[in-house]
């Protein structure tokens, strides 16, 4: 790599250039890591989510329990040590006046602190990966590379958006040493992070449970140094609430109280507005929300998303600036929109289609 990739000091954007050269690189070498969805062509937070999901979906039908444990890691860019981070992409190929660039990018930066009108002296940076550039992400998965080796080490799966890791274990619901495992991961976990100069967060380390069966009862209380991580009801995970029984209630009450705000709001300026320009701001306020992450509602029953077709039902309705009782019917057709159901689908369906054709991330591959 040490030839063929070399930054242009004459590129418009250097940082760019080096980001799409070396995530070209490592993806036609296999050099990334296949659970990384973090800033990578073809995947999303939704595919993170979706593979996780069907996973825990797949024990559940198999009458397993499961845990999820979000990591939580403190200032993760900020700590990303420059002795190390060379070494991590010398051992994935990038070598030469490529590795000598990206060090010279990260050296000699230096920050001020600006507080009350008073500016700080310049002080070194010696530790961390620029945050709001193109390379951070890519940088800091490079540097984690060796996180997935410690998790499957243990028996655990995982997933990894940037520097979001979700690690997760189905088991049968009589298994006593699942307690034990979890806590020898998250150990193991944290010394591999210390070794990184990272920081793994326990006090906000999150653990779901997801019981087999509704009447069974896991105490898996996890007591490690001086912090203790009980089993949460629901989480936030990647801008989605994820609830222990798998039923999304909670995201989709959230989803629907969010649209509503939006809603109201455009419904105060509707007067003022084009019927282009409410569509506009509809699509981009309400419709959005609906679509997020909206494959992980696939399979729900329609009670559980009706409300959600009742929230679009409003949005048309606005458009046109229609009454509350409107018939939607034809002005979902003006609008060519599908019904929320119809959204789903199509979304899960466009999912399958890539995966059969290669272009969707291959983790997905083995759920054809």
């Amino acid at each position: 790599l040490q030839t063929c990739l070399s930054p242009s000091i004459h590129s418009e954007n250097p940082r760019k250039s080096f980001f799409n050269q070396v995530s070209l690189f490592l993806t036609q070498n296999n050099k990334l890591d296949t659970n990384q969805s973090g800033f990578r062509s073809g995947h999303s937070a939704e595919s993170a989510l979706l593979s996780v999901i069907e996973a825990l979906r797949i024990a559940k039908a198999d009458s397993k329990s499961s845990v999820l444990i979000l990591l939580d890691l403190s200032a993760a860019f900020d700590t990303v040590n420059h002795q190390i981070l060379p070494s991590a992409l010398s051992s994935l190929g990038i070598t030469g006046i490529t590795l000598r660039w990206l060090e010279s990018y990260l050296t000699g930066r230096s920050f001020r602190v600006a507080w009350r009108g008073e500016v700080s002296k310049a002080h070194q940076l010696v530790t961390g990966v620029p945050q709001g550039s193109v390379l951070g992400p890519l940088l800091f998965s490079i540097y984690t590379t060796s996180l997935g080796l410690i998790i499957q080490a243990h028996g655990f799966s995982y997933h990894c958006y940037t520097d979001d890791t979700q690690v997760y274990l189905s088991f049968q619901p009589d298994d006593p040493t699942v307690a034990a495992r979890i806590s020898g991961c998250l150990v193991d976990i944290s010394a591999l992070m210390k070794e990184h100069s990272l920081q793994l967060n326990l006090a906000k380390t999150e653990l779901l449970v997801f019981r087999a069966t509704p009447t069974l009862r896991h105490d898996f209380t996890i007591q490690l140094g001086s912090s203790t991580i009980t089993p949460s009801t629901s989480v936030r995970n990647l801008g989605v609430i994820f609830d222990d029984q798998l039923i999304f209630k909670d995201h989709i009450a959230k989803t629907v109280r969010s649209c509503r705000f939006a809603l109201h709001n455009i419904r105060k300026i509707r007067f003022f507005l084009t019927e282009h320009a409410a569509q506009l701001l509809v699509q981009a306020l309400v419709i959005s929300r609906l679509d997020f992450c909206n494959a992980l509602l696939a399979g729900l029953p329609s009670s559980t998303i009706k409300s959600l077709q009742m929230i679009q039902n409003a949005a048309a309705r606005l458009v046109f600036n229609e009454p509350r009782r409107a018939y939607v019917t034809p002005l979902f057709i003006s609008l060519h929109w599908l019904l929320v159901a119809a959204r789903i689908k199509f979304k899960t369906l466009m999912l399958a289609y890539r995966t059969a054709t290669g272009s969707a991330p291959t983790y997905f591959h083995s759920l054809l």
